[in-house]
């Protein structure tokens, strides 16, 4: 069922677009999500990727003889997937010793198969592929964050940002232990050149709470800059 023919040089270039608004798409929503792969990535990954595939199948009509060259379109297509594996370890390896990122690299994976689906002239399974991104995302998430909810004492994350140098992080972890929240986990990591520290600070408490409170009373200690929530496992 190929209503395209790919072989056209104005479908390669549909296509290639194509695959460049549906890898966007997903961009958009980690980028909405705070994530480090956003829109910039996933659209260079998802169009590189239908690139290959199209320089795969057809950028080597002009060495093709009968009998004598024969060529493999799958090729790349197996190489463009060994790749993308290097750039998912990184995603998930510059998390500071937290198993953080799994989230993230699986959408670099997925992101380069809607890619390579548009580049092979599968426009339909992209199309599909990318439905299927955004069912996971929207419906699959509250049930994952529903059953968290069902164990024994509610844990999440939060990322906080301050100013270096002003004993913000002891204000902060005094608030929190303060409210009655254990501190299970935290990593920081300083700016480059602003001073702004960002740390992720791991809590649990042995009842279900709402951490609304929690986020407005950290928020209010001098120097803070920033407060987020982070969904355990949506990286």
């Amino acid at each position: 069922m190929n209503l395209l023919n790919t072989s056209s040089d104005f479908n390669q270039v549909f296509l290639l677009l194509m695959a460049l608004a549906l890898s966007a798409l997903i961009g958009l929503e980690r980028q909405a999500r705070g994530k480090s792969a956003g829109l910039r990535t996933q659209a260079i990954v998802g169009m590189t990727a239908a690139l290959m595939m199209l320089i795969s199948k057809h950028g080597f009509m002009d060495v093709l003889a009968e009998g004598t060259v024969r060529l493999d379109p799958s090729r790349v297509a197996a190489q463009v997937v060994s790749g993308i594996g290097f750039l998912g370890a990184g995603i998930i390896l510059t998390r500071h010793g937290a198993i953080r990122g799994l989230t993230t690299a699986a959408t670099v994976w997925e992101t380069s198969a809607i890619g390579m689906a548009c580049g092979a002239g599968m426009w339909w399974l992209a199309v599909a592929g990318t439905c299927c991104h955004f069912a996971i995302i929207w419906v699959f998430s509250p049930i994952a964050r529903f059953s968290r909810r069902l164990r024994a004492g509610h844990e999440t994350i939060l990322r906080v940002s301050y100013l270096q140098g002003e004993g913000v992080l002891r204000a902060v972890l005094a608030e929190i232990t303060g409210g009655g929240w254990n501190v299970t986990k935290i990593s920081s990591q300083a700016g480059e050149a602003d001073g702004v520290v960002t740390a992720h600070i791991g809590i649990s408490s042995g009842i279900r709470r709402e951490t609304t409170g929690l986020v407005a009373a950290v928020s209010d200690i001098h120097s803070v800059y920033s407060v987020q929530e982070l969904e355990e496992g949506m990286d």
